[in-house]
């Protein structure tokens, strides 16, 4: 009997091309849309139930990132799962205890490097940089509005030696930091519970700056809570999804921006109080927001987020992008292809390059 193969969440429809190649032995079904998180509070109990039972007929399962959290409720659900295949260095929505306490194989897969080119940053880092140039220039409402027979709808923002906050410093944070420093000029200032400035310093070392400048100011100022929301231009948030960083951002640092500043989240949607967000940006309280990361994902069809009124009648400009950080085609491919491998092995009882539980 062929075993059960489940792709899930495979948007783009990128997967066939690579999973056919594991020929009659497998049988496999491919989603391209995603439920509601098991374990978000808002999902009902019917699509829980609906979850469930998609996935329990699948001896192997599929997945991208976090698209599809497997909290342990859901994995105690499955009763033929073997194997489960995800991406990247880590995925924090797989309750890995509970893969353990059912015998159940995870493994990860990670891009495979590109022929001809070294990258310098990764795509995540890029996507955030064309967030922040767009979101400051006005780039998606004048495209909308040329589109539709208008001309110029409003004024861009110079970002050259304004002050970049960062709520956290860590790999993603000091990539950003060091693009717009080197690029544009601008000031770094960064927050986190457990940022000091010994740290701040070594990580401007380890973009290639001075630790201080010419002013005698730190090349990446380690600063309060306070000052990271009030005194930046753009604040942009890079930290981990944890129990102690959910709901990390709330109105009371919203409120302390600059009126003319502007809000990204490339990280997680719900390091942020959403409603929060969404209520400082009807009143307007700051110049726009830029967004690839939401509460839920994908965002349900009756979200405040999917309107057109945004930058419209006194609200702030807002920047959508469907969580598509990570989402360049040789690396959702690559993904794909390598989980193929990672099938054959565990089929033939071989190691796997990377196993989690």
């Amino acid at each position: 009997m062929a075993l059960k193969v489940a792709v899930l969440d495979d948007y783009q429809g990128a997967a066939e091309e690579y999973f056919r190649a594991l020929g009659e032995e497998f049988q496999v079904t491919y989603f391209k849309d995603t439920l509601l998180p098991y374990n978000h509070p808002g999902t009902p109990q019917s699509v829980r139930d609906e979850l469930a039972h998609r996935l329990e007929q699948f001896q192997i399962i599929c997945t991208t990132r976090e698209r599809t959290p497997f909290p342990a409720e859901l994995v105690e659900r499955l009763p033929n799962l073997k194997l489960l295949l995800t991406n990247g260095s880590r995925n924090l929505a797989l309750d890995l205890d509970a893969f353990k306490k059912k015998g159940i194989t995870v493994a990860s897969v990670m891009d495979i490097p590109p022929v001809g080119y070294t990258p310098i940053v990764d795509a995540t880092t890029e996507h955030i940089l064309t967030l922040i140039m767009a979101l400051s220039k006005n780039i998606a409402g004048d495209d909308a509005s040329v589109k539709s027979g208008g001309w110029q709808t409003g004024f861009s923002t110079g970002l050259s030696g304004k002050t970049l906050g960062l709520v956290g410093l860590g790999r993603l944070g000091a990539a950003t930091a060091k693009m717009l420093h080197a690029a544009i000029g601008m000031r770094v200032i960064a927050w986190s519970p457990n940022l000091t400035q010994d740290k701040a310093n070594e990580q401007a070392r380890a973009a290639g700056f001075a630790v201080t400048q010419a002013d005698g100011r730190p090349t990446f100022e380690s600063v309060s809570r306070e000052d990271v929301f009030s005194k930046a231009d753009v604040v942009s948030v890079h930290l981990v999804l944890s129990d102690r960083s959910r709901g990390l951002i709330t109105a009371d640092d919203l409120r302390r921006m600059k009126p003319e500043s502007f809000f990204v989240n490339t990280s997680r949607g719900p390091l942020v109080v959403e409603d929060d967000l969404i209520d400082i940006l009807k009143q307007g309280r700051i110049r726009g927001a830029a967004l690839d990361v939401f509460d839920i994902e994908p965002v349900p069809a009756d979200s405040p987020w999917r309107t057109t009124a945004w930058g419209k009648d006194g609200r702030s400009q807002v920047l959508l992008t469907p969580h598509t950080g990570y989402v360049e085609h040789a690396t959702i491919k690559s993904w794909y292809k390598r989980q193929v491998e990672e099938i054959l092995r565990w089929k033939n009882g071989e190691e796997l390059a990377m196993r989690l539980a």
